[in-house]
């Protein structure tokens, strides 16, 4: 007896150490818009963090090497699903309004609309930085490791430096002429005298020495004392649109948890983020209206395939642009939106041959008086996708909203231009909008990050995407070519995209889409071409039930699975 105690610790200590290479052999899956990124949250997931460590470690990081889509000076929203309980959560960061921010906030002297173009720099289009607060809120539920190990690949990224990306480039090219008027985004970003190149080397030491403090400190370190100054500053005193911001907006921003909206489409269950979110109410929306043809039987390469899309969406849109808007200050009729009578009705208007030509909202139940106002979008966001060894799901879109933001600086990060995604009109014939500017509000946004369930309640695909109002155009396009056509993840992503501007319908150029313009013509359709910045990024479940990440072949970003 004595001589089998030491040969059941010897066989303990093996199966422990067994157990502990398996885990780290079946670290997970990412997929984001950037390697280094995607190498970040797949760093948490060999430390054996959880999908949530793996993905805000992915946002920080992000906020280093694409500051031109997001960062820590804008927000996002969250998507969670247990791999144990199969429970789904979401997590609201997404900006809010100042207090000094009224309806009028975007109107001229003359009382009508600013231009867009001259909305966005500077301090009038920004809104208090969410991200930080729903990084708090769900490394709180949902983390394994410690706060300050998520921050350790971007300080290092912003401490050593990091080799300029072919996107980064480009968008600081384009940047440059409107740089005149931002010396701090200069310093940072410019070699020389001019925008940094792909390949060339940046360090961003005022980051990297921010993120340290956040890492120490928490999240009162960015949103009170000098953190929370140096954001105020920067906006009340921005060399163009200077804005009153108080440091009091900061300290009362809260980033929350809403419920989940889930519809039906065929044996499926499409899961994503609420108001103030319209992008999975119009997804589910879309893809309802859809139910009723045979998409299957008509395949990618059916003009009518994308008629009938187009015909969708348009409809989705125009309910879009009359009833979503933040739900803490409107009533926004969710449960009617997606009820399957009221799309079921909608989808009779879609004739499966020839364009409506008018798309009106219609009145869902419980619709409340609103009036519909359209306001541009930029395409900015990034998106990211992370999955841990127990099947956890973390799945977040992430935003600045245009291209570096409102320009400014503070800390080494760019703030948000987010408020621009509230419309200007405040009224409309006499009525208030729906997602007008108000104090302590949230823009409507169309950031859709999504979680698809199977018939039997297991999640089979993840998928987001960036790209202003066409994320949710990308989503519903990826879901259909996923679930009807059978495409894997990444072909799914890289199928040309069908969107529509105020003439007709807008087609990928490059794309078989391109083709197909005059059959969609012949159906009554106004038929252009649009080069959109488009990027997205998803997992789906295999057969074997493991995971296989994948990222939009338009972009720089990977996937890896371990």
């Amino acid at each position: 007896m004595r001589r089998r105690a030491p040969v059941r610790a010897f066989l303990a200590a093996l199966l422990a150490l067994l157990s502990f290479t398996t885990q780290a052999l079946a670290a997970g899956t990412v997929s984001s818009a950037d390697p280094r990124a995607s190498e970040a949250g797949m760093e948490m997931l060999r430390k054996g963090g959880s999908a949530t460590d793996a993905a805000l470690a992915m946002m920080l990081a992000l906020t280093v090497i694409e500051p031109q889509s997001s960062g820590i000076g804008g927000g996002g929203f969250l998507l969670h699903h247990d791999g144990k309980s199969g429970e789904l959560a979401t997590i609201d960061g997404r900006e809010t309004a100042p207090r000094s921010a009224t309806p009028a906030l975007f109107l001229g002297a003359d009382g009508k609309p600013l231009p867009f173009s001259q909305a966005v720099p500077g301090g009038k289009s920004v809104g208090v930085p969410g991200n930080i607060a729903l990084m708090k809120q769900s490394h709180d539920r949902w983390g394994r490791l410690k706060w300050a190990a998520l921050f350790a690949p971007a300080i290092r990224l912003a401490r050593e430096g990091f080799a300029v990306s072919k996107p980064l480039a480009e968008a600081l090219q384009r940047a440059a002429p409107l740089w005149a008027d931002f010396p701090d985004a200069r310093a940072i970003y410019w070699i020389d005298g001019r925008p940094a190149r792909e390949g060339e080397m940046l360090r961003n030491p005022a980051l990297a020495d921010f993120l340290e403090k956040l890492a120490r400190k928490g999240p009162r370190a960015f949103y009170k004392g000098k953190g929370a100054a140096a954001i105020s500053a920067a906006v009340s005193n921005a060399p163009r649109n200077p804005t009153p911001f108080a440091r009091a907006d900061l300290s009362a921003y809260r980033a929350k948890s809403r419920p989940p909206v889930c519809g039906q489409y065929r044996v499926y269950k499409i899961c994503g983020m609420g108001p103030p979110s319209s992008g999975t109410v119009a997804v589910v929306q879309i893809l309802g209206m859809l139910e009723r043809f045979d998409m299957k039987a008509l395949g990618p390469d059916s003009p009518q395939s994308w008629h009938l899309i187009g015909e969708a969406m348009r409809l989705a849109f125009a309910d879009r642009g009359k009833y979503l808007g933040d739900s803490d200050f409107i009533a926004v009729p969710v449960n009617g939106l997606i009820d399957r009578a009221y799309i079921q009705g909608r989808s009779t208007l879609i004739a499966p041959g020839a364009a409506r030509g008018s798309y009106e909202p219609g009145t869902p139940p419980g619709a409340p008086l609103r009036t519909p106002a359209k306001g541009p979008e930029t395409p900015g966001t990034t998106h990211f996708v992370a999955i841990d060894d127990i099947g956890n799901i973390a799945t977040m879109t992430s935003t600045v909203e245009g291209p570096f933001g409102s320009q400014l600086i503070a800390h080494g990060f760019f703030l948000n231009n987010e408020l621009t995604d509230f419309d200007f009109t405040p009224e409309k014939d006499g009525a208030p909008v729906a997602n007008r500017v108000e104090p302590g509000k949230r823009p409507r946004s169309s950031m859709t990050p999504t979680i698809i369930y199977d018939a039997s309640g297991k999640p089979v695909f993840v998928v987001g995407a960036a790209g202003g109002s066409t994320i949710i155009m990308q989503v519903a396009k990826a879901l259909i070519a996923h679930l009807d056509w059978g495409m894997s993840a990444r072909d799914s992503l890289g199928l040309g995209l069908i969107f529509f501007d105020r003439d007709g319908l807008t087609l990928e150029p490059g794309t078989k889409l391109e083709a197909m313009k005059p059959a969609l013509e012949a159906m009554g359709h106004h038929v252009g071409t649009l080069t959109a910045r488009l990027k997205a990024n998803a997992a789906e479940r295999l057969p074997d039930g493991r995971w296989q990440g994948a990222a939009d072949p338009r972009s720089v970003g990977v996937a890896l699975t371990e």
